[in-house]
């Protein structure tokens, strides 16, 4: 059709009489029941709309109509409860109830997925002010860049993560989630305790570690309204190589342990290939969770044994094996 052609344009700029409207392509339809024009397509000024459209004088469309969803998680109507589980709000008291996130509330899937998303960005926010309460420190990535902070990564890193001799960095997987997080779905639909690192963290703050969360997925910027890498951090593998590089490598670790979640694995596995000497040298404990990496056979003898070789060096040393939902202390 003519319009599903139309859509594959990233903008359409249409002439209506003497007003000219920008329509973004993301809008999935034309059509709505609100705020419906009518114009005559023989009098645009967009060329593709008179190639496809030249056939027909006029129509009638309307303007998809995007959500406005809430920023935050009490307008939401939700609050996290005393267990760290989602739950409604009650309307009059807007204490937190016995029910849990709601994803059905519309006939339109769209609405409901669309929802759900915007309700993760909030949890995003959420998340970052947990890691803020728990004493870490919002820092850029790159360190140094001539790039506006607003436009640049960042990772989160505790006061004496660069000055202590033993640190933990925490590394999520791929998709939505950002730093702080293991799991969208296990925080809105099981706890913060299941779906988040603060367990994590306020275990490697009782055990005197230097903590820096990673936040891997950061990997774009929207500006003047085009989508645009991040320069140091334009994919998982090079923001973990850039937060190495910036503020690990210059620390006084000496003792490195890695807790890294699904596609972290392979960013963990990468970097260790690609940084051998290093990463032999400083990393004494890697825990994967649910990890999707794979090592090659040849060249990565010091990934397979370096937790044996290292054993000895760190008799007294805990290092994490981690499960989902907990942390077990294993003594080398």
């Amino acid at each position: 059709m003519a319009l599903a052609a139309c859509r594959r344009y990233l903008r359409l700029i249409l002439t209506i009489g003497n007003i000219n409207t920008t329509y973004d392509s993301e809008f999935s339809d034309f059509t709505v029941a609100t705020n419906i024009l009518s114009f005559d397509y023989s009098q645009s000024k967009a060329p593709i709309i008179n190639h496809y459209l030249s056939s027909t004088h006029s129509r009638t469309f309307a303007m998809a109509e995007i959500p406005v969803f809430p920023k935050n998680l009490k307008d939401y109507g939700y609050a996290f409860d005393d267990g760290g589980k989602l739950r409604k709000l009650d309307p009059k008291t807007m204490e937190p109830t016995n029910e849990g996130f709601d994803f059905n509330i519309s006939d339109d899937p769209q609405y409901n997925q669309k929802r759900y998303e915007a309700l993760g960005e909030v949890i995003n926010q959420y998340v970052y002010e947990l890691l803020e309460k728990e004493g870490l420190k919002r820092i850029p990535v790159p360190k140094e860049s001539n790039v506006p902070l607003e436009l640049r990564s960042f990772v989160f890193a505790c006061d004496k993560a660069f000055t202590s001799k033993k640190l933990l960095i925490l590394i999520h997987g791929s998709g939505v989630v950002r730093a702080g997080q293991w799991a969208r779905r296990l925080i809105i639909n099981d706890n913060l305790n299941s779906g988040t690192q603060i367990p994590y963290i306020r275990k490697a703050k009782q055990l005197g570690y230097g903590i820096i969360v990673l936040n891997t997925n950061d990997n774009r910027r929207v500006i003047k309204g085009i989508s645009k890498e991040i320069a140091g951090s334009e994919d998982p593998h090079r923001h973990m190589q850039t937060v190495w590089r910036d503020y690990i490598q210059s620390s006084h670790a000496e003792d490195i342990a890695i807790v890294a979640h699904s596609y972290g694995g392979v960013c963990t596995v990468k970097f260790a290939i690609e940084n051998s000497k290093e990463f032999k040298n400083r990393v004494f404990a890697v825990g994967f969770t649910d990890s999707v990496h794979d090592m090659p056979a040849i060249g990565c003898d010091h990934l397979i044994q370096f937790n044996i070789l290292m054993a000895d060096l760190h008799e007294s040393e805990h290092a994490y094996a981690v499960s989902q939902r907990e942390i077990h202390h294993i003594k080398f």
